[in-house]
């Protein structure tokens, strides 16, 4: 008999077999990793290299390190897990300057132009120490006589302009006008006489004087003729000239344009001039007066100059004014 017709014969026998002995291997499979589970410990049932890669690899929560490392929510203060950083504390100034506008009167130098501002750098003033044959411009550090200026600016005490220097711990001012006290109130006495007007208030516009008046030619408004000697007294006297004028920067969008004049009238010395109220004073002769060095350059030649050519802007238009000086 074949092994065909046997098989054909026997075969649901033969399957029965291949079932009851894959059934066995099964069972026998399952008690032993059933006994494997119940009489190892945790840790063995893991293979061993499984077992080494898991112990290797520490499971930590997540942390906002790096954000708090990079803080970019606030680009001004920075890693908030930063070292701290000792700031050092400035030095107390040896100078008193608890109150300033009470400090005294210095006994030199003379102050003659003050022109205050918001920007230290643009506060300039001409300041004439002992011993020197005319005032010099001056800013904020300059050594003038022996003192340090530590302050340009106006004294709202003494209704004022005023430079405040140092020398030593000392603190003093160089004022350009104070007002005059005020007196006491009386009652008048009645007079036969008319009474004359009361003199003007101190630090009000004063009248250019007739001397210095008659030396000045108008030639039509934008070309004068000046006699040399007018130049001489303007710079020895600026002080009591230029008492009615205020001068003040202007600038726009970070860049100064000129210098802005305030309170000219017609009879004061920069009205005569042919300068008007709100006039922005942009050049002297070709010296741009919006850098603070051509304008103390231009200030140094005036002594000197044969002509004077200003440039300044008058109600938004330019405008040309010629001195000639004989």
């Amino acid at each position: 008999m074949t092994f065909d017709l046997l098989l054909k014969k026997y075969f649901t026998g033969v399957v029965l077999a291949f079932v009851a002995l894959a059934a066995y291997f099964q069972a026998a499979g399952a008690t032993q990793l059933l006994g494997a589970a119940l009489s190892a410990p945790a840790s063995s049932a893991v293979p061993g290299r499984a077992a080494a890669l898991v112990a290797s690899t520490p499971r930590s929560r997540p942390t906002a390190d790096a954000i708090i490392a990079r803080n970019p929510f606030d680009s001004v203060t920075g890693p908030l897990n930063g070292v701290p950083v000792d700031v050092p504390v400035p030095a107390k100034s040896a100078i008193d300057n608890s109150d300033p506008l009470s400090a005294p009167i210095c006994d030199s130098p003379a102050a003659f132009i003050i022109t205050e501002s918001s920007n230290p750098i643009w506060s300039v003033a001409a300041l004439q120490g002992p011993g020197e044959p005319r005032p010099k411009m001056h800013r904020v550090g300059d050594d003038v006589g022996g003192k340090k200026v530590e302050f340009i600016g106006f004294n709202p005490r003494e209704n004022t302009p005023s430079v405040w220097l140092s020398n030593g711990g000392t603190l003093c001012q160089a004022m350009l006008f104070r007002t005059q006290p005020v007196q006491p109130a009386t009652a008048p006495t009645p007079v036969a006489a008319p009474m004359l007007a009361p003199p003007p208030p101190a630090g009000g516009p004063n009248p250019v004087p007739a001397d210095i008046a008659s030396k000045i030619q108008k030639i039509s408004d934008t070309e004068f003729n000046i006699d040399r000697s007018v130049v001489d007294k303007i710079l020895e006297n600026q002080a009591e000239l230029m008492k009615s004028a205020r001068i003040v920067p202007e600038t726009k969008d970070g860049k100064v344009l000129g210098i802005r004049l305030f309170g000219i009238r017609p009879d004061t010395l920069l009205g005569t001039l042919g300068l008007q109220n709100g006039d922005r004073l942009e050049a002297i002769n070709g010296f741009n007066m919006g850098s603070p060095e051509k304008a103390l350059e231009a200030y140094a030649r005036l002594r000197t100059a044969t002509a004077l050519d200003v440039n300044v802007n008058r109600r938004g238009a330019p405008v040309a004014i010629a001195f000639h000086i004989k």
